[in-house]
């Protein structure tokens, strides 16, 4: 049986659950749970603090995990990540109050940064060869400057809102880029059978989520047009009508592309236009 780490709470929590009950595993139905099996797909789900998932994985006690990339690499867990999901993104970057230090990461040199992260930041600060001290905080790290703990802050922004909130300007480039990731132990056998089929179920969801069938009529002499602006994965389906001269087409198009395609497909002729979601599918 195969044996995942998903959050119990936080902003992964919901999201990972939505996307593996779409995946068609089930999910727990309290808060509380901290376990469930899922017999009949032969998976059985801990629910661990997001921060404490690729411990567990690491140690091999479980196969896989879902956790952020920000949480992973501030570990130091011997584990790696092996498929982005697309949720939860966020940027981790330096900030502080204007005017206390420069814009660029060399004006960190002598200074204190407080963090949740210090696993991330001091390695960033090691590999820029930046002499600053970290301290390390559980949370609300937008408070240190003003309590005189730290003159800058390393943490997670996602709008920016909370670093504006507290009067705070970001300083150099991002640190990182993270959202949620699956993960697994460094040099685990990847072509495990169940965990290739958990891996596939969460591309298809991926690739739902991404795009949209559409479906339309066109006449027969517009078809390469037609065909051009919907190409498909591999190639479109092309049915004739009963009305000699007409084809119906079918292809799945980017979501987000799916307004304009059906503007240019209407622009050479072809009616009945319509986009359907697509729930599930397999590459």
């Amino acid at each position: 049986m195969l044996r995942i780490a998903v959050p119990n709470k936080g902003s992964l929590s919901g999201p990972a659950a939505e996307m593996l009950h779409e995946a068609g595993y089930q999910q727990r139905r309290e808060s509380k749970e901290l376990r469930i099996v899922d017999p009949e797909n032969e998976v059985e789900f801990f629910y661990l603090r997001p921060r404490d998932i690729a411990i567990y994985v690491s140690s091999g006690q479980l196969d896989i995990g879902i956790t952020g990339r920000d949480l992973l690499i501030d570990s130091g867990a011997n584990a790696e990540e092996i498929l982005p999901l697309g949720f939860a993104r966020s940027t981790f970057r330096f900030a502080t109050k204007p005017g206390i230090v420069g814009h660029d990461l060399a004006d960190l040199n002598g200074k204190t940064v407080a963090t949740s992260y210090e696993g991330i930041v001091a390695k960033h600060l090691a590999d820029h060869g930046i002499d600053a001290s970290v301290v390390h905080l559980d949370g609300a790290v937008e408070t240190a400057i003003q309590l005189g703990v730290a003159q800058v802050i390393a943490d997670v922004v996602e709008t920016g809102t909370s670093l504006r909130n507290a009067g705070l300007e970001v300083v150099g480039d991002p640190i990182m880029k993270s959202e949620a990731v699956v993960i697994r132990r460094t040099g685990a056998d990847g072509e495990e059978p169940k965990v290739q089929q958990f891996l596939r179920r969460l591309q298809g969801v991926l690739v739902a989520r991404t795009y949209v069938m559409m479906d339309y009529d066109c006449r027969v002499e517009q078809l390469e047009k037609a065909v051009a602006l919907t190409p498909g994965l591999e190639s479109p389906t092309v049915s004739p009508l009963h009305n000699e001269g007409w084809v119906a087409v079918r292809a799945m198009v980017p979501a987000k592309e799916a307004q304009r395609i059906m503007d240019d497909l209407y622009d050479i002729g072809a009616r009945a236009i319509l986009t359907t979601a697509i729930h599930a599918c397999r590459l």
